[in-house]
Parts: structure tokens; C-alpha cells; sequence
């Protein structure tokens, strides 16, 4: 059987900093018809809950929009790429640790 990795090159993940937020996060989307998968976060991404939100880079823009709308932005968005993270977008609205 062939090993899937979690996270692919150009795959997204949103980080929120707690495990509540992303759950609601996850629900919110997944009800919108959005293609979102909870996963445990990568370690290199250091989160304070140990989850995250993969996506593809062809849904981000309605994903960020859904988020926006429900006041429930991630504190920061990555990108794999070279087998590295890469930090695409960071909350500074300073709403990503209301719960």
C-alpha cells in the first residue's frame, strides 16, 4: 500500500491557536461545501493547539472570505513548498485568539 503523506507540494494550512477555533473552523467550512481537512499540524509549525486545516491554493480566496465572514481567521496561513513551510499570511487583526 502506497504512503500518503498528510501534506503535499502546494498545499495550505490554516493555524489557529486553539484546538476550539479550528474545530469550529473545520465545521463552518465543511457546511459551505469547501474542501478543508483537519490534520495534526506539522511540528515545524510550532502551533499552540497541534491542529490545522489543509486546502488547496485553488480554494484559499473562498476559504479566507468564509473565515472572514464568521470573524474566525487563523493566526496564520502556510504553504509547503521544497519540503519547507512558508508562511503566506499572518492575522494581524488580532482576532485570532478570541474563543
Amino acid at each position: 500500500m502506497e504512503k500518503r503523506l498528510m501534506v503535499q507540494e502546494g498545499h495550505l494550512l490554516a493555524v489557529f491557536n486553539s484546538g476550539h477555533r479550528v474545530m469550529k473552523a473545520e465545521g463552518i467550512l465543511k457546511a459551505l461545501g469547501l474542501p478543508v481537512l483537519l490534520i495534526p499540524a506539522p511540528r515545524q509549525l510550532q502551533t499552540d493547539c497541534g491542529l490545522a486545516l489543509r486546502f488547496s491554493d485553488d480554494d484559499r480566496e473562498r476559504i479566507m472570505q468564509a473565515l472572514e465572514r464568521e470573524e474566525l481567521l487563523p493566526a496564520f496561513v502556510s504553504a509547503y513548498r521544497g519540503g519547507l513551510y512558508v508562511t503566506t499570511w499572518v492575522n494581524e487583526t488580532g482576532d485570532a485568539h478570541i474563543t
